[in-house]
This record gives C-alpha cells, structure tokens and sequence, in this order.
C-alpha cells in the first residue's frame, strides 16, 4: 500500500481522484468526429490509409506455411542478450529528475519529480497468451517482483493483447497495492470491474480525452494528521498536492484477447503530465503499412516506398500535446514487414514517431523479452542507431535503450 509517510504512515492509504466530466485537452478539428468509431458501438478501426487490414485466420495460415516451408526464422535467444540489472528505486514520495525503469517488454516505471508513481503495461508473468505455451515463454526474466515496487499510483495499459495486459499481474497489483488508479482504453472498463478491480479504480478513455488527478489521502486514524495537513476538502502533503493530468491519444494497431472479439475494445497511447514533466507512452504501435511483396530484410524505406502514406496520428500529437520530456517508443517485433509494419514500428518508424510526436528524449521498448516476431533479439537497438543516423539525429542520448532493469533520468520543463 502507499503510505503518507511519517509516525501514523501504516494507517493510511493514498489513493487517487479522477476528475468527471473530462477535462478538456487540445485536439484537433476533426477529433469529435470519432472517426474510428464503427456504427452502432460495435467496435473500432484505425481510419487511415496508412493502416492495412487483415483476417486473422488467414495470416495465420501464411505464418504457418512460411514456418512449415522453412522461410521463417528462428530467433537465437541463448545468452547472451539483453543484459538484466536489479533495479533500485526512490523511497516514499522522494521528488528528483524524472526517472524511467524499464522492467522489460513494453512496460515501464517512471517516477515523476512531483512523487507520482506511474507503471506501463506490466506483465510480469513467464507466459504472454492465454494458455502456457512454450513458444510465448521469456528468455529475459523480470530484473524484479511487483512486489520489490515502492509504490504504485496509476497503471496505464495501452490495450489488451496478452503481452500488454495479464490478469495474473493485475491481481498481484491489487494484491500489493490496493488503492492504485487503472487506465485503459475504452471498452476495457468491464474487464477490470470483471477481474475485481473496484469499479471506482478504473477510468477508461477515448482518443483525446483527458482526465484531471490529484493523489488524496486517506485517513484512517487521527494520529495520523501529524504526517499531512488538511486545508478545507482538500488534503496536502507536506510537499503540496500530487497532481497529474493524464490523456488518451492514438495509435495504430488492433486488439483482442480471442478469436471473436477482435477490434471490440480501442488501443491508445498515453500522456502523463506530473510536477512539470510530461511523458509520451506509445504504446504498441505501426506506422506506415509496406506492401506483401516488400523483400525480406527490406525496411520499406527506399525511393520505391516514398508514395506510402504513413499514420498522421503522431502529427498531431506532437502539435496538439508536445513537446514531451520523455518518449517511450517501441522498436521491436517487426519482421517479416509484410506482416507487421500496419501494427509494429520498425526503427525507421520509431524515430519517426519520435520526431512527429515531438519527444525531446525517448526510450525504446518492446523488444528484448518474449519471441513475437522474426528479426534477431539484439537487432533492434542496432537498426534503432541506424535510423537515427540516415535522420541526421546524432547528438549522445536522444534516443536509445537501457539494460532490463535499468534506470535513467530526465530534465523535463520544471528544470528550466
């Protein structure tokens, strides 16, 4: 649980509070127009023409003559790969330099100088799918428990495939931290009151949306009024309010945790904003769509590709929520392109992003953990170096990756 700290510290609960109606965020002009939205609430699309559809079923059956005709590839996971680090964490409420942990995959713990705790899309489990197939096991084990986490505040999820959203982490959440604050995208909500998460700690949201939070506390016992102090309605710390504004914005790609329900419920990506420090998630995420007939190991990056269009989302982004502090960007699971460049970012695409959506400094993510795709473990971070080069973008630190476990820090706009 998240104590207030100090002599009655056990005896109360910080929990936090999310403003309704919206708050209301810069958007663009066409954004009510919910455009994708399908009819009579049946569901979601991605309505750009940098999106390329597919029926499951039938990549499948592509997937499984390539597997079976020996032109897929096996991904060498034998160490060495990603180097795993223990990590450490700040105590209590400690402010500081905005902080980003990534414990593997898409998920990230980030600390906020105001004191908010932010976890993205965990799962901390062995197994990405709903049964225990070998195949969906991790060569890179968690660098630490849920448990071994200070603190936790909100959990932001980006949708619900299974290497994202985990009904085992949830309830470990639940377990170790009662009062944490769940958002998701919309049509989500029910899965969480559904897993016993308390109806009031969840708030799903649509593209744009935002929602105002201020982190209160709760008391359980009069002596603990020596640890905050109360003006009004209002409770304060001793370092004043914990407030946030977080956002839902787009992205490109899909959901769905079966066969039958495919696009049902949205995807995002996120903004947090915190004690003057603003971070992007994105999310999982594609870009621009390539065509079937893109050689393997092609990026879709030459002259030939120029004509593609690419997803106007992060654009607008950048113009309407940035600049941000920090981006966390993914850069794996793209190979073979002609499969997954409508859902998965490739390097090229993820320094995209990164410039569209006006990061001054990103992290990547989304690589390094399970074998979801055909590239090599450690090829990501090289083609991510790559990429930043063929954009001119070479200054030490902009944007790169940390080991599994570990921690960076960031300037964000409080600093200057």
């Amino acid at each position: 649980m998240s104590s207030a700290g100090g002599a009655g510290a056990a005896a109360t609960a910080i929990y936090a509070v999310v403003s309704n109606p919206v708050a209301v965020g810069a958007k663009p002009e066409d954004a009510d127009e919910k455009a994708h939205h399908l009819k009579n609430g049946k569901g979601f699309i991605n309505p750009w023409d940098s999106f390329r559809d597919f029926v499951g079923w039938q990549m499948g059956m592509r997937i499984l003559w390539r597997n079976l005709s020996g032109q897929g590839k096996k991904v060498d996971t034998k160490p060495p790969t990603v180097p795993i680090v223990t990590p450490t964490f700040r105590e209590g409420r400690e402010g500081g330099k905005l902080r980003a942990t990534w414990l593997g995959h898409a998920c990230y713990y980030v600390e906020f100088p105001s004191g908010l705790r932010v976890l993205f899309d965990p799962v901390f489990e062995d197994c990405c799918a709903p049964v225990n197939f070998k195949l969906f096991k991790r060569f890179a084990p968690p660098p630490c428990e849920i448990e071994d986490l200070p603190t936790v505040d909100l959990v932001v999820i980006s949708h619900n495939h299974y290497d994202h959203l985990s009904y085992p982490t949830i309830k470990r959440i639940q377990q170790a931290f009662p009062e944490a604050h769940f958002f998701a995208p919309l049509g989500n909500r029910k899965w969480f009151i559904s897993s016993g998460v308390p109806a009031g700690q969840v708030t799903e949201l649509d593209w744009w949306d935002t929602r105002d939070v201020k982190l209160q506390v709760r008391f359980q016992d009069a002596k603990d009024i020596d640890a905050v102090s109360v003006s009004g309605s209002e409770t304060k710390s001793s370092k004043g309010d914990i407030a946030a504004v977080v956002g839902a914005l787009p992205c490109q790609h899909v959901s769905a945790r079966g066969p039958f329900d495919k696009c049902k419920t949205l995807w995002a990506s996120w903004s947090v904003e915190s004690g003057g420090a603003k971070v992007y998630f994105a999310g999982d995420t594609g870009y621009r769509a390539v065509p079937d007939s893109t050689p393997e190991g092609d990026d879709g990056y030459g002259p030939e590709y120029a004509h593609l269009p690419h997803c106007p989302a992060f654009a607008q982004i950048g113009r309407h929520r940035g600049p941000f502090d920090l981006g966390l960007i993914p850069i794996g699971a793209y190979e073979p392109r002609w499969v997954m460049s409508s859902m998965h970012a490739n390097p090229q695409d993820s320094v995209n992003i990164f410039v569209d959506t006006k990061c001054k400094k990103a992290l990547g993510m989304h690589w390094g953990t399970w074998v979801l795709t055909e590239e090599d473990g450690m090829e990501p971070p090289r083609k991510l170096r790559e990429a930043l080069k063929e954009k001119d973008i070479e200054e030490e630190g902009v944007f790169g990756v940390v080991d599994i476990g570990e921690s960076k820090e960031f300037e964000s706009g409080s600093e200057k």
